[in-house]
């Protein structure tokens, strides 16, 4: 098989949420295969040091300064990329995660949860990990005739996980606009895609998984008790569908689809 298949040279990648754990993987990815990587989110000191691993390694990398949640905040990363590097081809959404505000666990129901921090987990999960960056990306994209946008989902996006009620619905919202997307991009050369994650031990989810002394909790017991693998992906495990899906000449043929990293967690129900 041909390496020019995954030789992403001469391509600008943008990574919103690089300054995470798995975005960062991502970026670290990217990055690898030859493309120019902006690290986009809110931790300069997170964002400089993933940049700087870019750079230590051969790859070219910036952190650009983004909130995914404003618009104005993404116009002008987009257009400090473009000054940078020209015009971007790719972008990954890598930004999210849960608020325990709107986790039903214990006394706190779901009658419980306040619109406010229902709304706040849509505008972390939804707002700034899809519309935003694609309503400021895509059309540049589309005007260029080229590009992919590689939107991050959950296993929880396909059946809903107990407690994480408003992460679930946030993260099916984003399965489903990704499908929209794609079609309406589709004649501009546009390609719109998501990877669903299986469990990955990150910032956001490590206090679910693991107690203070690092033993696994009893979630994490449930949750690798479901998967056909039997343990936690790592960050890297999801290079090869990101390199994939940003790809045109590996796959010039896919929008819309899903492709899912979780060890075979969705494969079996009970």
């Amino acid at each position: 098989m041909s390496k020019e298949l995954f030789d992403l040279t001469g391509s600008v990648a943008v990574v919103i949420g690089g300054t995470g754990v798995l975005g960062g993987s991502l970026a670290d990815a990217l990055g690898a295969a030859g493309a120019k990587i902006a690290v986009a989110g809110r931790s300069r000191e997170r964002g400089e040091a993933r940049a700087e691993a870019i750079r230590a390694v051969g790859g070219t990398a910036g952190f650009f300064e983004a909130d995914a949640s404003s618009r104005a905040s993404i116009a002008a990363m987009r257009e400090a990329v473009t000054k940078e590097w020209g015009v971007p081809d790719i972008l990954i959404n890598a930004a999210g995660g849960n608020d325990p505000k709107v986790t039903v666990t214990g006394d706190h129901k779901f009658e419980d949860i306040a619109l406010e921090a229902w709304n706040a987990s849509f505008d972390l999960n939804l707002v700034g990990g899809l519309l935003v960056p694609c309503q400021e990306f895509g059309p540049a994209f589309c005007a260029a005739g080229r590009g992919s946008i590689i939107n991050i989902a959950s296993v929880s996006a396909h059946l809903p996980l107990s407690r994480v009620v408003a992460y679930s619905a946030a993260k099916a919202a984003v399965l489903n606009m990704t499908q929209f997307l794609a079609r309406e991009w589709a004649p501009y050369g546009v390609r719109v895609n998501t990877i669903t994650p299986g469990f990955f031990p990150a910032e956001q989810n490590r206090k679910l998984l693991f107690n203070e002394d690092g033993t696994p909790t009893a979630r994490a017991a449930s949750i690798l008790g479901h998967t056909a693998m039997g343990r936690f992906g790592q960050s890297q495990e999801l290079a090869g569908a990101a390199v994939f899906l940003a790809s045109q000449a590996a796959s010039s043929f896919v929008t819309g689809t899903d492709i899912r990293v979780d060890g075979g967690f969705l494969s079996q129900t009970i």
